[in-house]
């Protein structure tokens, strides 16, 4: 936890309630994003995000794999977050395993919908190589190398930076396989298919403190919430997951409200990610 005086919780409470926050941004205001991709280049994708002093890696590893039986025409995909304790002292011990399964949990809810894959932003059916015999199997692992708040968010654009750097490889199927045999394939090592993100959507966290919500909370602003909400909104404004933080109760007008908001803030929130993932591409080729 953040130990702040009670003048100091004035200071961020105040400054809110005025649409000047501490560090002088106003309450739907982002912090400087930076993207790096490519940044391992073991993985079949990478990036790095820092949003303000919140710095996070994503990577993305691909592998063959069976369709499960209940959605045969659907690849898998598990998304795995390790908070380094030197991140934050308070992710040393199980205080780092107890958020790293709360952003895990919450990262599968926004991108991923719910149990039948309804609401997914990301297309698992364009991972199946054979239905129901051969599929490819993402594993997305990220982990928080600085934590200053707003770790979903910032982990959400990580991985659709990294999801935007993967390559999959092509996969020719031997012809002849029959009933219940699995197929002969020849995995390609020169022609890579890129990964299609133009529905995968970000993730807009509002944060409420006092009678105002905030986007983009740090870590000395989050102490001061009584509740805070994840909307993960597509490019086309629709919703594909939402989660909620904090014990406060929320009436459902102001959670309408704030689903609006979300929308707003997620088109400039999605072009500023999408003009920087461009350029770190861009400087990716050129190197």
């Amino acid at each position: 936890m953040v130990g702040l005086s009670l003048g100091e919780k004035h200071f961020i409470q105040g400054g809110i309630a005025q649409d000047i926050r501490s560090d002088g941004r106003k309450r739907l205001t982002y912090r400087p994003i930076n993207v790096e991709t490519g940044v391992i280049p073991q993985a079949n994708g990478s990036a790095r995000i820092r949003m303000g002093a919140t710095d996070v890696i994503s990577t993305v590893k691909a592998e063959l794999g069976k369709p499960i039986s209940l959605q045969p025409d659907k690849g898998k995909v598990s998304i795995y977050v390790d908070c380094s304790p030197t991140a934050a002292p308070m992710f040393e011990g199980r205080g780092g395993e107890e958020l790293s399964t709360e952003l895990s949990v919450a990262l599968q809810r926004s991108l991923l919908g719910g149990k039948s894959g309804a609401g997914a932003g990301i297309d698992l059916s364009s991972l199946v190589v054979v239905e129901g015999k051969i599929c490819w199997d993402l594993y997305i692992d990220c982990l928080v190398v600085c934590s200053d708040g707003n770790l979903l968010d910032a982990l959400g654009a990580a991985i659709k930076a990294a999801l935007s750097n993967t390559g999959i490889p092509r996969v020719q199927v031997a012809a002849g396989a029959s009933g219940d045999e699995q197929p002969e394939v020849d995995i390609s090592d020169e022609e890579f298919l890129q990964f299609d993100t133009s529905d995968i959507p970000v993730i807009v966290t509002l944060t409420k403190v006092g009678r105002h919500y905030i986007v983009d909370a740090t870590t000395e602003e989050e102490s001061q919430m009584s509740s805070a909400i994840s909307i993960s909104v597509n490019r086309k404004g629709h919703i594909c997951g939402l989660t909620k933080r904090g014990g406060a109760g929320l009436d459902p007008s102001i959670v309408l409200d704030m689903i609006s908001v979300a929308k707003h803030v997620s088109e400039q929130l999605i072009n500023k990610l999408d003009s920087e993932i461009a350029a770190a591409e861009a400087g990716e080729d050129e190197s």
